[in-house]
């Protein structure tokens, strides 16, 4: 099983996992011909996809979600508070498949378990994704760090965390006091230091790849970001990889 990103941050996020005839996108939260674009450079034609996979309504998430599932014809799974959240687009499409926000559910060879994160959406749900041998964990756009997510990403074998904002760029930045309530708040985004404790809850032995993810072009620095993740993790800074606005970041094997 691999991986890679199509681009993460506040102006578009898309991800994709091959799980060789399986491949799915999670998100996809660019145009349908950015997107198309982006999948090239990986690549990767549309129509090698499966599905996409929705985790929340907000833009930086969905913005290009059914206008590139109409297109290839593929089939969308997100909850029934996203699916009711979301403006338009989703009656027009080839099928969409609600799911419960705890329940496992297969697409083709992967088993995709989504679980519920604190996020100011209707039914934000985080993913991970299994091919039976291996366990991708992705968590981003939480403001918090619960229980039940540590239980579900206990133990994969490659995490996309988010490091959206450093607390004191945050605090100093030129953003309206409400802004930074709800960026910082607890049901915002994941701050370094958070992202960073996470990783010490959890087992992780199995790790091959940690990549820090959804970073604010404002309030963060990648440096900043690696030195929390390796601090946790008594790695090198340069072991932690990090996606970007513009480039994602390129295929990550899990084997």
């Amino acid at each position: 099983m691999r991986f890679a990103s199509l681009g993460s941050g506040s102006q578009g996020n898309a991800l994709i996992v091959d799980a060789g005839e399986t491949k799915v996108l999670l998100d996809c939260g660019f145009s349908a011909r950015m997107a198309t674009a982006r999948l090239a450079r990986l690549g990767t034609a549309p129509d090698e996809l499966t599905a996409i996979v929705v985790t929340h309504e907000h833009a930086d998430h969905l913005e290009g979600v059914f206008t590139f599932a109409r297109s290839y014809q593929l089939t969308v799974y997100l909850t029934h508070g996203t699916h009711a959240a979301a403006s338009q687009g989703k009656t027009a499409l080839p099928e969409c498949r609600l799911i419960d926000g705890q329940t496992r559910f297969a697409i083709g060879g992967l088993e995709v378990q989504p679980f519920p994160v604190p996020h100011d959406a209707r039914e934000p749900v985080q993913y991970a994704f299994s091919n039976g041998q291996q366990c991708l964990g992705v968590l981003t756009d939480s403001g918090s760090i619960t229980p039940h997510i540590v239980e579900v990403l206990g133990a994969c074998d490659g995490l996309v965390l988010e490091c959206n904002h450093d607390q004191a760029l945050l605090a100093a930045s030129n953003y309206p006091a409400r802004l930074k309530q709800r960026i910082g708040g607890r049901f915002g985004h994941l701050e370094n230091d958070q992202a960073a404790d996470f990783l010490r809850q959890v087992d992780t032995r199995r790790l091959q790849h940690v990549l820090a993810a959804h970073l604010s072009q404002q309030n963060n620095r990648p440096e900043l970001a690696a030195k929390a993740l390796a601090s946790a993790l008594g790695c090198s800074e340069n072991w932690i990889g990090i996606a970007d606005q513009e480039g994602g970041f390129g295929w990550r094997q899990l084997v």
